[in-house]
């Protein structure tokens, strides 16, 4: 017993901080927990991003919900995915029971029933809490490929078909704008606008069209359209009677098995606008903002080179906007080695190895940890409990802390749904409801195009018979007025303001950059 104690305690010395810290939980040898071996994460490392990861069962959202609530307290917002609802509880006490009193007399935490800010949002406007869009140019191409399953060469053309549409200032807005213009090009009056930018083959024309009906056949239209989620409503605080918390915004699909790779692609939007609204902030004694990636093997599977590089090209630059990113996902091996490096927290929870592909998956995980004398790898993470994991984070110094086999602290929100009328209710009394329940359509490419099409004189009144007028000086201010209220000129201006207005320059991502 006196050996594992001190075994713990050695371990515990690596998670030793002097700043503000996560408590995880305490540290596990041979079986024997140590209330006072603390496994923590420094705040100020967060922005270095981690993994949460574990089969299904094991306690991997509980570990989510701790983190959120203790981020919260510190003042920090976040963003979950809500994918199954469970999460809902942060916004509500938790209730003490056996269980709950147990885990916390294991990991010498003084456990108080604590209620969170939280803010509920729906992807599209199909679910109970704030509906959030976005529009089709500010997702931008190569996003818009990962949720239509576009090749590279259909992603390629889909950039061409934006590439035109950016300069010729046509806002797509929604699906029925991103139609119209491909009809257009691929017509024989659209043929014209093609030189000197390429061509659009017929038939990939025709797999995007019809990608894009089959996402609008599974709802993907109530998603995309104004008015956008501004990303500052995210980063937001909320005041209460003792101190300052942090907004905890939970994020739900309604349906995610019909729009899997819509809703992991969004949170990949929501980065890349992160990205480019924030400024540069350096290190921090605490990140602005933490975001959890719930499901995460969704946004990497079948996704082209330019996506994956896009990804890991954002997640190694947003650090130095203060922004922490949390990969959660079954298996480490989930996420591609290059995005995996830069994970610097590692929440692992129990992994089964019943198949020679999970045995094969077991033994990279064990490579991914820095070696240690107390515990066998393999064995230590196919025997964790529910509610443990194998930690590693980075400690202030930026070193990799010892491996600690970790019981973790239990939530002390709700730890279930609250039902949907009681999210509905919330969503209905937030300050943002206002803001995005209704859908705007203002004009846009369908209607441009539309109105491009039909007869410019169509209706037009009877020329009146041209009339001989005095010539008149051109420093009469008659002669002004009259040539500004000239339609051709007026139309001029207009088309001249439009196109300087509305040309769109892209992100690294693709994504719209803001004017």
């Amino acid at each position: 017993m006196a050996e594992n104690s001190a075994a713990a305690q050695e371990i515990a010395a690596g998670y030793t901080t002097t700043g503000k810290a996560l408590e995880l939980g305490t540290v596990v040898v041979d079986g024997t927990v140590d209330p006072s071996a603390k496994v923590r994460i420094p705040l100020a490392m967060l922005n270095r991003h981690g993994l949460v990861a574990g089969a299904t069962g094991t306690g991997k959202t509980k570990t989510l919900q701790a983190l959120a609530g203790q981020l919260s307290d510190a003042g920090v917002p976040v963003v979950l995915a809500d994918v199954k609802g469970d999460l809902s509880g942060l916004a509500q006490a938790g209730q003490a029971n056996d269980k709950v009193t147990q885990r916390s007399t294991d990991t010498g935490d003084d456990w108080a029933p604590t209620a969170y800010p939280v803010q509920f949002m729906s992807l599209g406007t199909g679910g109970t809490g704030v509906p959030i869009r976005a529009t089709i140019t500010g997702f931008g191409p190569i996003l818009l490929s990962k949720v239509l399953g576009l090749n590279e060469t259909q992603e390629s053309t889909l950039g061409l078909i934006f590439h035109w549409a950016d300069q010729k200032g046509l806002p797509l807005l929604d699906t029925k704008d991103l139609r119209s213009v491909i009809q257009h090009l691929t017509s024989d009056a659209g043929k014209a606008d093609l030189q000197g930018i390429g061509g659009v083959s017929a038939s990939t024309a025709g797999v995007i069209l019809r990608s894009l009906s089959n996402l609008e056949a599974q709802g993907g239209e109530d998603f995309f359209g104004e008015p956008e989620l501004a990303v500052a409503d995210l980063i937001r605080q909320a005041e209460g009677s003792d101190r300052v918390r942090g907004m905890v915004t939970l994020l739900e699909l309604d349906n995610l098995q019909a729009k899997p790779q819509l809703f992991s692609t969004f949170l990949m939007w929501l980065l890349a606008e992160l990205f480019q609204e924030l400024p540069e902030a350096g290190d921090l004694d605490a990140p602005k903002l933490v975001f959890f990636f719930d499901e995460a093997h969704l946004l990497f599977d079948n996704a082209s080179k330019a996506f994956l590089d896009q990804i890991e090209q954002t997640v190694k630059l947003i650090r130095s906007k203060g922004v922490g990113v949390f990969f959660c996902t079954q298996l480490p091996t989930d996420v591609p080695n290059a995005v995996l490096s830069q994970l610097g927290a590692r929440v692992q929870h129990a992994l089964r190895a019943f198949t020679p592909e999970d045995q094969k998956a077991l033994s990279q995980t064990v490579k991914t940890y820095p070696t240690t004398p107390h515990y066998k790898l393999d064995k230590a993470l196919t025997s964790l409990g529910i509610g443990e994991a194998i930690v590693t984070v980075l400690s202030e110094q930026g070193a990799p802390t010892p491996v600690a086999w970790t019981r973790l602290r239990a939530p002390r929100s709700l730890m279930g749904p609250i039902g949907a009328d009681a999210v509905k209710q919330a969503a209905a009394a937030s300050d943002l409801h206002g803001k995005y329940a209704e859908t705007v359509d203002r004009e846009s490419a369908y209607e441009m195009m539309a109105n491009k099409a039909a007869p410019a004189q169509e209706g037009a009144p009877a020329e009146a018979p041209e009339q001989q007028e005095a010539p008149r000086d051109k420093d009469d201010p008659g002669f002004a007025e009259k040539v500004m209220g000239n339609p051709a000129v007026k139309s001029f201006f207009r088309s001249a303001a439009s196109s300087i207005g509305r040309e769109v320059t892209r992100s690294l991502f693709g994504t719209r950059r803001r004017r």
